[in-house]
């Protein structure tokens, strides 16, 4: 994996987040866990370079993310589809993710991620809040929420951001 600012990412992050694969990892070598998301964004807050994503308290990564300072999010290609569906619709806490699908973990950072992804950013977390529906002013919305289930808004500084060689379409300069 080569090492990138934050700033030399290219591409297209809104379809690296809502459509392509993406999974949140947080934890240690001996306790972790994933699952997949699409929910989330990339900016700049405080004068840093962040993330965003959203976790529902029943989630089992919910409580990786709240007893851990790191996270990662990693994406992936299409050919990895089967496997990061099972991480979304099957919990870490009954099931072994990474043994069931053949995704490798990798422990050289902060925060694990897995060597099959394409692009890794490390996040040390700054900033959760719970929403609340009654937040909600776009009435359709209420379609995502049932009863009391409303995510946790993470915000995480990118403290690391890897890309394999072979997916450098995705610096600055390159061409896709």
């Amino acid at each position: 994996m080569k090492i990138l600012a934050p700033f030399e990412l290219e591409g297209n992050i809104m379809r690296s987040l809502g459509t392509d694969w993406m999974l949140i990892t947080c934890g240690t070598k001996e306790k972790y866990n994933t699952m997949t998301a699409s929910w989330g964004g990339m900016g700049i807050l405080w004068n840093k370079s962040v993330v965003f994503t959203f976790i529902r308290p029943q989630r089992y990564t919910y409580e990786f993310m709240e007893n851990n300072e790191y996270f990662s999010l990693s994406f992936y290609d299409q050919s990895w589809a089967r496997a990061l569906k099972f991480c979304g619709t099957n919990s870490g806490r009954d099931v072994n993710k990474a043994k069931v699908t053949g995704l490798v973990p990798v422990f050289d950072e902060k925060a694990p991620y897995f060597e099959q992804a394409n692009l890794v950013v490390i996040c040390r977390k700054l900033y959760a809040q719970d929403m609340s529906t009654d937040s909600i002013i776009d009435e359709e919305l209420m379609q995502y929420y049932h009863g009391d289930d409303a995510h946790r808004l993470y915000v995480g500084e990118m403290v690391r951001v890897l890309v394999k060689d072979e997916h450098e379409w995705m610096v600055r300069g390159q061409q896709s």
